[in-house]
């Protein structure tokens, strides 16, 4: 014990002889001391400039450039018109140079703080293209493509007369496609397998969400061949036959039929099967 205070004594007389000590260290009060804090006086930027400056760097196509400088608007000026103006250009600014996740942040941002904005559906769009120019090929999970169908889908259905909508009804249909092109490459490995019940629930999805796409014919052939397999011709034959009434020309049509023919069976179509109710309930059948 002894020992210790002699080593803490002997500390705090080397701490005195340096002319410090440990607790003047810690005092707040000497951070004061020495040169005096001179603040840097940053001249205010008139917000129009700044908005300038950015269009400037939009013309040069220097987008990332652009999309920092509108970017100070939003924290020179919060809550103001210049903040509005500035979000929705920096979205624009972060879409045009490509970084698409950075957009659709700043877009949802711009909705959120702006529901009632003339500029949503823009705003919404944009969010949507962003997604969309990221969908990956159709062996990939296609999330970005399931975002992309939502938004494009919120634009038609909440703002029909807007500019924006035949542009997002005609990329609804090409995500849609994908959509459905995923579930059949699925349904296919699984038909392949020998897994029917999995795979029947696969071409169950296609013709539930995206039957006006083009994969539907196929869907209705691979649940014929499904069906087939399973040893429920019933079901089989009205595949046969939902195919071949809405798609008469169909080179699928003509494969289902000739695969019914080798158990000798004839397209016929139940009116209580799921596949004749679902068709029926889009008016398509």
């Amino acid at each position: 014990m002894l020992t210790v205070f002699r080593i803490a004594a002997v500390s705090a007389l080397a701490l005195q002889g340096a002319g410090c000590s440990s607790l003047d260290s810690l005092n707040p009060m000497n951070l004061f001391s020495g040169d005096k804090y001179k603040p840097e006086v940053v001249p205010e930027v008139p917000a129009d400039d700044i908005y300038n400056q950015g269009l400037a760097r939009l013309q040069k196509k220097d987008y990332s450039s652009a999309s920092k400088k509108f970017g100070e608007l939003d924290k020179q000026y919060p809550y103001s018109q210049w903040q509005k103006k500035g979000l929705l250009m920096t979205t624009f600014s972060q879409y045009e140079a490509g970084s698409y996740d950075d957009a659709i942040a700043s877009a949802q941002r711009y909705i959120s703080l702006y529901p009632t904005s003339p500029d949503v559906p823009y705003a919404t769009y944009l969010a949507a293209m962003s997604y969309y120019n990221q969908i990956p090929e159709i062996s990939r999970d296609q999330e970005r493509a399931a975002k992309a169908a939502v938004l494009f889908g919120q634009i038609i259905e909440k703002y029909p007369k807007s500019e924006y909508t035949e542009d997002s009804r005609y990329k609804l249909q090409v995500v849609r496609d994908q959509l459905a092109g995923k579930e059949m490459l699925v349904g296919r490995y699984y038909l392949n397998q020998r897994n029917f019940p999995a795979a029947i629930n696969r071409f169950r999805e296609v013709l539930a969400k995206y039957q006006t796409t083009r994969h539907a014919e196929e869907a209705l052939m691979r649940l014929t061949e499904a069906y087939l397999a399973l040893g429920i011709p019933n079901e089989a034959q009205t595949a046969a036959a939902v195919l071949g009434h809405n798609f008469p020309d169909s080179i699928w049509y003509k494969d289902a039929y000739a695969l019914l023919q080798t158990d000798g069976l004839q397209p016929h179509e139940d009116q209580g099967s799921w596949i004749s109710k679902s068709f029926h309930k889009l008016g398509l059948g």
